[in-house]
């Protein structure tokens, strides 16, 4: 898919996105460095992906670096931040994509710890990274944005809550925000075609996705649904600080 944002449009803008190494995140961070940002590719262990993908965007003429980093563990995110005001000497952009919970082998609360505590943390901790005109874009899905409206499916039930949580909870940061002159935006997106969450829940769930496809007509897929992430990125925002993408008439009816 060819980039959504207009080239240079971000020259001088410096944008770290998180869980970027690779799915949406990549396709994200990669338009935003190719309409002129310096971006900072953020993985948690995936740090041989993280590293081709700052060697492609340099070879397009474009500056990036590569950040590992666990957003559970707060020790990890000082150390990014760290490294990025070092390289970069602060923020413009921060894209809030990376979350789970359906991993195996994690604790019982860890949807919780990633998609709510550790949002809250980050943004916290990248404040004052963050200056007047700054642009916070937190990425999340119509099953989590809409769950107390709509029920979902009971395997991804806990990730949405918890997304929810999440989102709930940097809202209630937005006067702080706002008082520095930050911006916030919330991306909803429904299941998107290609993505681990995706795979996951037809594992579980065996017709979720075609289901859920039928229903709504057509799903984006990453790079798509990564466009809308990076237009985000830039684009005024909605007046209830959410830009919907795709159909969402199921779950505004459900309500």
């Amino acid at each position: 898919m060819s980039n959504p944002l207009a080239a240079d449009i971000l020259t001088g803008k410096r944008a770290l996105v998180t869980g970027s190494s690779r799915g949406i995140g990549a396709d994200t961070v990669r338009y935003l460095a190719e309409a002129g940002a310096r971006v900072v590719v953020n993985y948690r262990n995936k740090e041989k992906r993280a590293l081709q993908l700052v060697e492609k965007i340099e070879a397009a003429g474009g500056t990036a670096i590569a950040v590992g980093a666990d957003l559970t563990d707060a020790s990890s995110v000082d150390a990014m931040l760290a490294a990025v005001t070092e390289a970069f000497g602060g923020l413009d952009i921060l894209v809030m994509n990376a979350s789970g919970g359906m991993e195996s082998g994690m604790a019982e609360d860890y949807a919780l710890q990633l998609n709510r505590d550790a949002q809250v943390n980050l943004l916290t901790s990248a404040l004052p990274l963050l200056g007047e005109g700054a642009r916070v874009v937190f990425v999340t899905s119509h099953q989590a944005h809409f769950i107390r409206e709509a029920t979902t499916m009971p395997e991804y039930e806990p990730v949405a809550l918890s997304k929810r949580a999440g989102e709930d909870a940097l809202r209630e940061m937005l006067p702080e925000l706002t008082a520095k002159g930050v911006e916030f935006v919330v991306v909803s997106g429904d299941m998107i075609e290609g993505t681990i969450t995706a795979t996951l829940l037809e594992r579980s769930n065996p017709g979720a996705l075609s289901s859920r496809k039928e229903s709504a007509g057509r799903l984006y897929n990453v790079a798509e649904f990564a466009a809308e992430v990076a237009s985000a990125a830039v684009d005024p925002i909605p007046a209830d600080n959410t830009r919907y993408v795709g159909d969402i008439s199921d779950f505004v009816t459900a309500s």
